[in-house]
């Protein structure tokens, strides 16, 4: 048989001319991709009427260069699971929204590519609308060149309360969420920084403390309320609070008002010593669309996603075009702005008072190991309890019943 004949060189020959088809498409075609990686119900996605900024982007992408680009959108509760997962090495993002101590433990681990945002706005035609961020926004400690990261929100963490089940006296600060009147009421944090801090507020220990001691001191804190803490929650919160099925929480004010839409009976107050931080659009060292995620982040900053995702979101935003637009202003409302933009606040003082920073590696490796003690250790909290409790309660039922019933049926019974 000649070998032109052959079936497995025939075969061999249609592999290799799709093959190459394929490579001639991808290299060729007229569509591109953009990964993103970002914190749940973070960015006006179109959901509950707002405007899609992900199809806007489209839109802008295919204006500025005739191509089609196919976007792949997925969430991630915390920062420590978004850096677990881009340290890993195993998937490939683009664009992620990082933490301002998050962005700069990943600088420094070489995780971020420079966006090089002017650049590529310029080499696309475009305007550059890093221009409107506020320049107390700029040169932070995470990011001091203001090259791998653009921030995107920034806030505060406070407790959370529901006026139906927590009386306005005990309403006093962190210790709250250590009142044994509120057990199996109180949600925690399920990230080892914010976890931990609420410990370190009470105590007056510095959030970013190298003492190992001070360290286990509020692992020590955090053991004695776990059996009144309900459950640890990130994401979990919203439905948790919103139903009155928990009581307590600390989390972030933006979230605050997301479920007070839910839930009017909730209340809202920043104890005296809290979290401030800096949420930002960064590009992974690793992308392979940098170009791309470097426009999508310039499009982010545009008026429309911009005021559509700071109203969705209801974070503060450091893009000038956003807090004096005259619609945003109305649709927050006195109330929400003066929680938001509060007149006596000094962002970069507080932020170096009290926002989280980088910690060299010993000190991580300890906070992960004493977080993991936590979750493994002590007791459990209250509810499990009650739960198991009325769960015996109910099989014993069951079996009495069942056991009724056969003795009535015996002869024993006649």
């Amino acid at each position: 048989m000649s070998w032109l004949k052959s079936k497995k060189f025939l075969a061999f020959l249609g592999v290799t001319l799709l093959c190459l088809l394929l490579a001639a498409c991808a290299a060729g075609g007229d569509r591109d991709e953009l990964y993103i990686y970002n914190w749940g119900e973070y960015l006006a996605d179109g959901t509950r009427g707002t405007f899609d900024s992900l199809e806007g982007f489209q839109e802008y992408y295919k204006d500025l260069t005739g191509r089609d680009v196919k976007i792949y959108y997925t969430t991630y509760p915390s920062n420590e699971d978004m850096y677990a997962k881009i340290s890993s090495g195993t998937s490939a993002y683009d664009v992620i929204f990082p933490s301002d101590y998050m962005v700069e433990r990943m600088i420094r681990e070489g995780l971020l590519g420079k966006i090089r945002l002017e650049e590529v706005c310029e080499e696309y035609g475009t305007e550059c609308y890093y221009d409107y961020i506020e320049d107390e926004f700029r040169g932070l400690y995470y990011d001091p060149t203001d090259e791998y990261s653009v921030p995107y929100t920034y806030g505060r963490v406070g407790i959370i309360t529901n006026a139906n089940k927590v009386d306005e006296e005990d309403k006093t600060g962190w210790d709250m969420l250590w009142n044994e009147k509120y057990a199996g009421q109180i949600l925690q944090f399920n990230n080892s920084r914010d976890g931990f801090a609420t410990a370190q507020y009470l105590l007056g220990y510095n959030v970013n403390s190298t003492d190992p001691a001070e360290w286990e001191a509020c692992l020590e804190k955090l053991l004695e309320q776990k059996p009144l803490v309900q459950s640890y929650v990130m994401d979990e919160i919203y439905n948790k609070m919103e139903s009155g099925e928990a009581a307590i929480g600390a989390y972030y004010a933006g979230d605050y008002f997301t479920m007070l839409e839910v839930n009017e009976d909730l209340e809202f107050f920043y104890p005296e010593k809290t979290n401030l931080f800096v949420d930002c659009m960064c590009v992974p060292a690793d992308s392979e669309n940098p170009e791309i995620a470097a426009l999508f982040i310039n499009y982010m900053l545009t008026r429309d996603p911009a005021v559509a995702s700071a109203e969705f979101i209801y974070y503060a935003s450091p893009n000038s075009i956003v807090y004096t637009d005259e619609e945003y202003i109305e649709e927050m409302g006195e109330d929400v702005m003066e929680v938001l933009y509060p007149e006596d606040f000094n962002f970069k003082e507080e932020l170096d008072e009290n926002g989280f920073r980088d910690l060299d590696p010993e000190t991580l490796q300890m906070i992960a190991d004493l977080w993991e003690e936590l979750k493994i250790s002590g007791g459990m909290p209250t509810h499990i309890y009650v739960e198991a409790a009325a769960l015996a309660v109910l099989i014993a039922a069951v079996c009495l019943y069942f056991l009724i019933r056969r003795l009535r049926r015996s002869r024993y019974w006649e």
